[in-house]
């Protein structure tokens, strides 16, 4: 199962993008086990931590999570052996945190604003987090400041090229931990110099564009600080965009290109779609589909 981690579709959107815009092609990340991307990510960071010697059998993995990390963490630790423990919160869909649960994490599960992700939230997971890890043999994995998360990625730029001949103007998509974003980008720039890197945040905290920090309703980006491993020097551009119109498209992405997939994909294909307007047709624009519109059937984001 494990082996099945990547080497996932890349599509291109053929109604929802208007005539003379750049080719926009998406990423198709819900083809992994867990369906998320985030499987990438959690196999770089404990293999990695198993390579070193930092994690043994008989230790507990730990860490703190919007959700998709979780899953992707308890998966991984069912398949080699570890006990998992998870911090997270009500914020994150109860289909996220069942699957966790399913997989054999055990959950702290903190109360959030309202159901909101607000700037105080992911620290105070970071901090339970902390104190659970200190209780006995661990490994926190820590992925808003672990650079194994990064490289974890790294398969998906390599991907990329070899799916578009390094045919890419423009890579863009959502940040939280920044790891996606920030992989994939140094693996582009070698087989693409030219390729123009852009991040994504909730309009509503637009912190990385220079905007404050603020509530949103996209599970996974935005945590209301700059992340860590988040590189500018590989980042040309931070923008935010509509939430609303976000989840817009998410409805219509499922309804006329038969892509079902949740909030944060659909913040990335509005932004690609105003990058392909703005640079217009010959060019290719590429995001990324996060995770499957499974994770979302109990919440707003399709609700009747």
């Amino acid at each position: 199962m494990l082996g099945a981690i990547g080497n996932t579709p890349l599509v291109e959107l053929t109604h929802v993008v208007p005539p003379d815009a750049a080719r926009v092609f998406i990423k198709l990340e819900y083809f992994s086990p867990t369906a998320s991307y985030k499987d990438r990510m959690a196999l770089s960071m404990i293999e990695r931590a198993e390579e070193r010697g930092t994690l043994k059998q008989g230790m507990t993995v730990v860490e703190y999570t919007g959700g998709s990390t979780g899953i992707s963490l308890a998966f991984v630790c069912a398949l080699k052996g570890y006990t998992c423990r998870i911090v997270t919160s009500d914020a994150v869909a109860l289909e996220k945190r069942r699957a966790m649960e399913i997989f054999g994490a055990k959950l702290d599960v903190l109360k959030s604003d309202g159901g909101k992700l607000t700037p105080d939230l992911v620290p105070r997971m970071m901090e339970r987090a902390r104190e659970i890890a200190a209780e006995g043999p661990s490994y926190a994995t820590d992925q808003f400041r672990n650079p194994d998360m990064v490289a974890g990625y790294a398969s998906l730029g390599e991907e990329l090229l070899r799916q578009t001949d390094g045919k890419i103007d423009v890579f863009c998509g959502a940040v939280g931990t920044a790891g996606m974003l920030v992989g994939a980008a140094r693996v582009l720039e070698r087989g693409a110099p030219n390729v123009r890197v852009v991040a994504f945040e909730p309009a509503t905290s637009a912190l990385l564009a220079g905007g404050a920090p603020g509530k949103h309703g996209v599970e996974g980006v935005a945590p209301g600080f700059v992340p860590p491993q988040f590189d500018r020097t590989v980042v040309t551009e931070a923008r935010g965009v509509d939430e609303a119109e976000g989840r817009r498209l998410s409805r219509e992405l499922a309804r006329r290109e038969g892509i079902f997939a949740g909030t944060s994909t659909g913040l990335n294909v509005v932004g690609a779609i105003e990058l392909a307007k703005e640079i217009g047709a010959g060019h290719t624009v590429v995001t990324v589909a996060v995770d499957s519109g499974f994770k979302y059937l109990a919440g707003e984001l399709y609700a009747r």
